[in-house]
């Protein structure tokens, strides 16, 4: 595969993977080409754990889908993140931004209009409908092969300073390369999140893992081969849009857009 249609081929795995183990090999290589990845100095400040063992898996499954479970009960998640969900391509073409929720299972779509309002909320609670959304983050995660934790050295990563830039900045770019290459293998990719919006359900994975006191733990991934067809989910969305060139290139200075480049959607 070429680098380009690597680079324009990537996307987050909202399904499913194959049962079948991650070879050694190809976890190798992708701590490798983490690896690879700048950073200021040369710190290196990235520290990856690689999780196989089932009850391992199993029990950060259960916290994440118990975390989903809580922020949508809780509303706390529809408002946090409202101002990325559309629901219609129109919305989408407009903003050209955020997710296009198109694909929402029968239980959702009384709510598509009415999620962002108090009535809503309560009527998705009482038919437990955060509930049945966290039982399918639950399965998705505990099918997963591999999880990959991503820390960052504390020495390096100190918040307020300009080397806790440094050192997110770095992680980002290895695990752009590590995401990259998942495309390259057959693999999809995608970040656990829920548990970071239930403070105390991440540090139970902090624990789990055994964290020691001067490594931060940053983010959790799912990885897996995907299989050769890939149904939709019932909960899927589709994020491919990109803004046009000229809504976030410059030309010369910040008051004056690049033109000439937007080309068709």
């Amino acid at each position: 595969m070429e680098f380009l249609d690597v680079v324009f081929n990537r996307k987050t795995t909202n399904g499913p993977f194959l049962p079948d183990k991650v070879s050694e090999e190809h976890q190798q290589l992708l701590m490798k080409v983490a690896a690879a990845a700048p950073s200021q100095f040369n710190s290196q400040p990235w520290r990856f754990v690689l999780i196989e063992e089932r009850e391992t898996i199993d029990r950060i499954a259960e916290i994440s889908g118990a975390s989903m479970t809580k922020v949508m009960a809780e509303g706390t998640f529809f408002e946090r993140y409202k101002k990325y969900f559309r629901f219609s391509r129109d919305e989408m073409e407009e903003k050209r931004s955020g997710m296009l929720f198109d694909q929402l299972p029968a239980l959702l779509r009384p709510f598509t209009k009415r999620v962002f309002t108090p009535s809503g909320q309560s009527l998705m609670n009482r038919l437990r409908v955060p509930r049945t959304l966290g039982e399918e983050n639950r399965k998705l995660v505990a099918g997963s092969p591999l999880l990959v934790g991503v820390l960052l050295d504390r020495a390096e990563y100190r918040p307020g300073q300009l080397s806790a830039f440094y050192s997110v900045f770095s992680m980002g770019a290895a695990m752009e390369n590590l995401w990259l290459t998942t495309v390259e293998l057959g693999m999809g990719i995608q970040f656990v999140s829920f548990p970071m919006e239930a403070p105390e359900n991440w540090k139970r994975i902090e624990e789990l893992l055994q964290v020691p006191a001067d490594l931060e733990l940053m983010a959790v991934y799912r990885l897996g081969y995907l299989p050769e067809t890939q149904r939709r989910p019932a909960i899927d969305w589709s994020s491919r849009e990109r803004k046009r060139i000229s809504q976030y290139v410059f030309r010369g200075t910040c008051a004056v857009p690049q033109s000439g480049w937007d080309g068709p959607s």
